[in-house]
């Protein structure tokens, strides 16, 4: 058993800021910005509530599921409108979903693959519960829904005169429709951290993002790799079955070094990094978003999503579409 996507829905905001318009805050260059980065633009100004009642929105009408028919809302973001309540009960409310299931989860860039990972097993859980798996033949009319967002809005909390981090960071969402499925989607996964690097990327209240990028992108691509080879290796798949990479968005150099890592194919990653920037856990969403466009997503791929972020933590999927 598993679960199955049928909605996908994304959010940007309409602030655009170009690497020309940061070359004239602070010393850079368009030039410098995108050797380094891959980042052409960026995108702010809008709440995470917003991003994520936008995006949800859109997966929603994709899928053809009404408010009623969502059991629970996970929200993945560490950039909460309010310390409390959480983001997913202003989002709740804007998208009507009535009395289901809502809470927030915080693993940083890497939330929204552990939310997929949450959601795939709380759907299997529920069906178990509900004896509806009687048989592989069964109807999926009545199948249980979960409504998985990553949105974060990082402008508020990016100070625009680290060229270190202002470069980097935006705001964005990204939202799936997840419904449980007798087939079996989620064929491997690996979730991680180490705390020991807690300190090397970080926001304190009231404080701007703190970034030592060298270290990043070094505990990064290990992280990384690794999470990706033993989830693979869980699903008893090898780098060239994998059909399409999603990865998070945080800088073209780090996707390039874990592809050349692992031996997937740099070709077969979906990026939107250069006209979206990093805006956390909305980036795979937003990929993912990309691959479905191009038709890179067909039933049967083999999907692979994996993340890192503050914490240090890590996340990797390995699902077949």
């Amino acid at each position: 058993m598993g679960a199955r996507v049928i909605g996908i829905g994304t959010a940007l905001p309409d602030q655009v800021v170009t690497n020309d318009d940061l070359a004239q805050m602070m010393d850079t260059s368009d030039q410098w910005i995108r050797e380094r980065t891959g980042i052409h633009e960026r995108r702010i100004g809008m709440p995470t509530s917003t991003l994520g009642i936008k995006s949800g929105r859109t997966a929603m009408a994709m899928a053809g599921v009404s408010p009623n028919e969502i059991e629970l809302l996970i929200l993945s973001t560490s950039t909460p409108d309010q310390l409390m309540p959480g983001t997913a009960a202003a989002i709740s409310e804007g998208l009507a979903l009535g009395s289901c299931g809502i809470f927030d989860l915080n693993a940083a860039c890497a939330g929204f693959t552990y939310g997929f990972v949450v959601a795939s097993c709380i759907l299997n859980a529920q069906s178990a519960q509900s004896g509806s798996a009687q048989s592989t033949q069964s109807t999926q009319s009545g199948s249980k829904k979960v409504l998985l967002i990553g949105a974060d809005s990082l402008s508020p909390v990016t100070d625009w005169t680290d060229r270190g981090t202002a470069i980097l960071f935006s705001d964005g969402g990204g939202a799936v429709v997840l419904e449980h499925t007798y087939e079996d989607t989620l064929l491997g996964w690996n979730l991680g951290s180490n705390a020991k690097h807690r300190d090397i990327l970080y926001c304190d209240h009231g404080s701007h993002i703190k970034m030592e990028g060298r270290e990043v992108f070094k505990v990064a691509v290990r992280a990384v790799s690794d999470s990706i080879l033993q989830a693979l290796d869980q699903a008893g798949i090898s780098p060239d079955d994998v059909d399409v990479l999603l990865p998070h968005q945080a800088n073209i150099r780090i996707i390039e070094a874990i592809c050349k890592r692992t031996n997937i194919d740099m070709n077969k990653s979906h990026n939107v990094i250069s006209y979206t920037g990093n805006n956390s856990s909305a980036t795979i969403p937003l990929s993912m978003w990309q691959a479905y466009e191009s038709g890179a997503l067909k039933p049967g791929s083999i999907v692979v999503m994996t993340g890192f972020g503050a914490g240090m933590t890590w996340a990797t999927a390995v699902v077949r579409w």
